[in-house]
């Protein structure tokens, strides 16, 4: 077996200078060229007046897609069917596995609406209503990701979403028939081949062919996310998606090979993937890396490792796991893998993290696919507040506010008092005017 050597960045917690050269690492400013902004925004401006031409222009000209209309872009639900019926056995029951898996773990995120009577028969409560038509943008391009179909539709379906548009920069052909297949399990009920800056506006603002959504969800390349960005106030938007990343907290009793290969399976996604790995064991990290030194050159998409691990890749020694903690919470990362002996002991202390991985068997890649929660997570340290997609991400909250005679009088006091305060005097007599007469 061949070897090969990369330098991984290396900090020691303990430093006078760590916080500042973490962070110089983790490059989370979202910096985009003028010139892409410019032209995302003449792409939206060019779906918004001109439609359906506008979208098949752009998709013949960035996707290489020889259609002359929307209907040619469009895969019926019976093609969809056939995509499904025509995979191998082996790729279909992994796919009914995966859906089946994630649909388990999402009916359990349903919310029902609720309310309660106070004593003078006041009711109040949250009525839970699903979105009435979502748009999921399945990335594709370099690439296809029949999970992402799944792990998108899937939360939207048992939220109880009607219609559910899925556009993926993929021609419906041999080469591409998971993501269809995947898209006729996931009860996606219209499907577009394509994708970018124009199929984000396609979706927000709608046109002829494609109806108007209320919310975007979905991962895509620079174009995409700053479509998102634009647009959202027009529509919802799940969050704003960069490069894929992961952290692992090991205490240097785990198979170095397995967590080199964990490691791997972020960075090979780009350049811009990031890998993290925090220890207590300064020994332990050696044996990582060596790890990786001797399993890199077998693997398929070994350029692109080396260069995500070369230039985004971090190892980190801490005094101790609660310090290992206070790093990850610092970092917030994408994915989180606990990789210890008691797991749970140290689940208290993290505070940001999009998907927590617990002990030694937990890899990251299984959640990718098949462990049930979606993947698509808030990255870029935006897990400090933002939350994985999942079923509430579509639903809407409406409060529910019903007064009775006497509520309203004993509400109105305490309005009117505020209202006064407040110099809005329509407020006021407004609920000065439900105040219950006195004999």
């Amino acid at each position: 077996m061949s070897s090969t050597v990369i330098d991984i960045n290396r900090l020691n917690a303990s430093d006078s200078d760590f916080e500042d050269r973490l962070a110089t690492l983790l490059q989370r400013e979202m910096i985009v060229a003028e010139e892409v902004t410019h032209t995302v925004s003449d792409i939206l401006q060019e779906v918004r007046s001109r439609g359906d031409s506008a979208v098949v222009e752009y998709t013949k000209r960035f996707d290489g897609f020889a259609a002359n209309s929307i209907d040619e872009l469009s895969v019926s639900q019976e093609q969809m069917q056939h995509a499904l019926q025509s995979i191998s056995k082996e790729q279909r029951e992994a796919l009914t596995h995966a859906a089946d898996r994630i649909r388990s773990y999402h009916e359990k995120q349903k919310q029902d609406s609720w309310t309660y009577t106070e004593t003078d028969g006041s009711v109040y409560g949250q009525k839970i209503s699903p979105l009435r038509r979502v748009g999921v943008y399945v990335p594709g391009g370099k690439a296809n990701y029949p999970s992402s179909m799944l792990m998108l539709a899937i939360p939207a379906q048992v939220a109880g979403v009607k219609e559910i548009i899925a556009t993926v920069p993929t021609a419906y052909s041999e080469a591409g028939k998971l993501v269809f297949a995947a898209a006729a399990l996931a009860g996606v009920t219209k499907l577009y081949t394509i994708g970018g800056a124009q199929a984000v506006a396609a979706l927000a603002y709608g046109t002829a062919s494609i109806g108007k959504v209320d919310k975007i969800a979905g991962p895509g390349n620079i174009y995409v996310t700053v479509a998102k960005k634009l647009v959202f106030g027009e529509v919802g938007i799940d969050m704003i998606a960069g490069p894929s990343e992961l952290t692992i907290i090991c205490d240097g009793k785990s198979n170095p090979d397995w967590i080199a290969m964990d490691l791997f399976s972020q960075a090979e996604h780009d350049e811009q993937a990031q890998s993290i790995l925090i220890s207590d064991d300064a020994a332990f990290l050696d044996e990582v890396k060596s790890s990786i030194d001797r399993l890199l050159p077998d693997m398929s998409r070994r350029d692109i490792i080396s260069e995500s691990l070369r230039n985004r890749g971090i190892f980190i020694l801490v005094g101790d796991l609660q310090e290992a903690a206070n790093v990850s919470n610092i970092i917030a990362p994408e994915h989180l893998e606990i990789s210890i002996d008691e797991p749970q002991a140290l689940l208290d202390s993290i505070e940001n993290a999009g998907a927590i991985f617990m002990g030694r068997y937990s890899a990251e890649a299984l959640g990718d696919y098949c462990a049930g929660p979606s993947h698509v997570l808030p990255t870029s340290g935006s897990a400090k507040f933002f939350s994985a997609l999942g079923v509430y991400d579509f639903q809407k909250r409406s409060s529910i506010i019903n007064c009775s005679e006497s509520g309203a009088s004993a509400l109105a006091k305490t309005a009117s008092v505020i209202a006064r305060d407040e110099h809005l005097e329509a407020h006021a007599l407004s609920a000065e005017f439900r105040l219950k007469s006195v004999d």
